[in-house]
């Protein structure tokens, strides 16, 4: 890998790949590289904040992910490996600079508080006018959709299914802890560590739920947004809910939600159609089920991940305990007992004996 180094006095080369650049592809790598060598890149002097990077220690090396204003960068930093996420503000439009900085505050100061096995790390940040960065660990088993896609339709084993679910599940209960909305939960913006250990990432148009207010002007990703985000109606913690039920339905399937559509008529026929992604006929009961009732077009029949994470823990732990559990549980909940209530019940059965109530 090829690194380039920040340094004071602006000296810097980028390997040519033994490609001729276009001239538009030479027009954006210098828009960018002129922030990666650009002078006095140390943040030095008064008003440097508890989160500033030593720009210094900082190597940056292979981009291997690009957003709509910013990308990103594997590199070294205090010689740990790290993501380095750059994000460019626009000279020429002061208001979506205005914008993209208030995000990046955002973004930093929800970041800072955030500390969960399945959380990405965050380590520092830069600010520095006209490019901001965010520096955060790197996981090299990168993104949950990039994994999903190396993978046949619906041939992710169960117990992977559950752990990767549960994984999710506990980070975004952890967030939910902390009073903040994700808003832009979806497969590309979970992270893979060690051990298929799933981190949420990507906090950009996260927000505290005392201040997240309505949607209007929201720019999320349709396929995974809840109805009443794409309403641009008022939205509470149940639109992560939402997301995850979408989420849950790409790892049992391996698949993109509405692939055969635009992101546009995702979100009308989610929002006017209440359409959903359809599920395989071979989806246990307690998955499609819990499925459901995440994606409800109803905000208040979705489960909060309080109680999401037991069900997945118990879900877990039956099928390591019977191989079958998932094809014998079909519970009938009634008004007097709940899923979580069926669940020992199955286990104390003879396992050809479905859970009744």
């Amino acid at each position: 890998m090829h690194w380039l180094k920040q340094k004071g006095n602006g000296n810097g080369s980028m390997r040519s790949s033994g490609r001729r650049l276009s001239l538009g592809e030479y027009k954006r790598a210098v828009s960018w590289s002129k922030y990666l060598v650009s002078p006095g890149a140390a943040i030095k002097g008064e008003g440097e904040e508890e989160w500033s990077a030593d720009m210094s220690q900082l190597l940056i090396g292979s981009k291997f992910a690009t957003g709509r204003h910013s990308r990103i960068y594997r590199g070294v930093y205090k010689q740990k490996d790290v993501a380095i996420k750059l994000v460019s503000l626009p000279e020429e439009d002061e208001d979506l600079a205005s914008f993209l900085e208030k995000q990046f505050t955002s973004e930093v100061s929800l970041l800072l508080r955030l500390r969960h096995p399945n959380i990405l790390t965050f380590i520092a940040a830069c600010k520095k006018p006209p490019v901001f960065c965010i520096i955060t660990e790197y996981l090299a088993g990168g993104s949950l959709r990039k994994y999903l896609h190396q993978q046949q339709s619906n041939s992710v084993p169960l117990e992977i299914v559950l752990k990767l679910a549960l994984d999710i599940a506990r980070g975004m209960q952890y967030l939910h802890s902390q009073g903040i909305l994700h808003r832009d939960l979806k497969s590309e913006n979970l992270l893979l560590g060690e051990d298929m250990c799933v981190k949420v990432a990507d906090f950009g148009i996260s927000c505290l739920e005392s201040q997240c207010g309505s949607a209007k002007g929201f720019t999320g990703t349709y396929r995974w947004m809840a109805p009443e985000m794409i309403k641009e109606k008022h939205h509470t913690k149940k639109v992560d809910v939402y997301s995850f039920g979408i989420v849950l339905w790409e790892i049992l399937t391996g698949q993109t939600p509405f692939e055969n559509m635009t992101p546009e008529q995702a979100a009308f026929a989610v929002s006017h159609k209440n359409a959903r992604p359809p599920l395989p006929s071979e989806c246990p009961w307690a998955l499609s089920d819990l499925i459901n009732r995440c994606w409800s077009s109803n905000a208040d029949k979705r489960p909060h991940f309080d109680e999401i994470v037991p069900i997945l823990e118990n879900y877990t732990e039956s099928l390591e305990q019977d191989p079958e559990f998932f094809k014998i549980y079909k519970p009938r909940p009634s008004n007097n007992t709940t899923i979580l209530g069926c669940i020992p019940k199955c286990n104390t059965r003879h396992k050809s004996t479905a859970c009744k109530v």
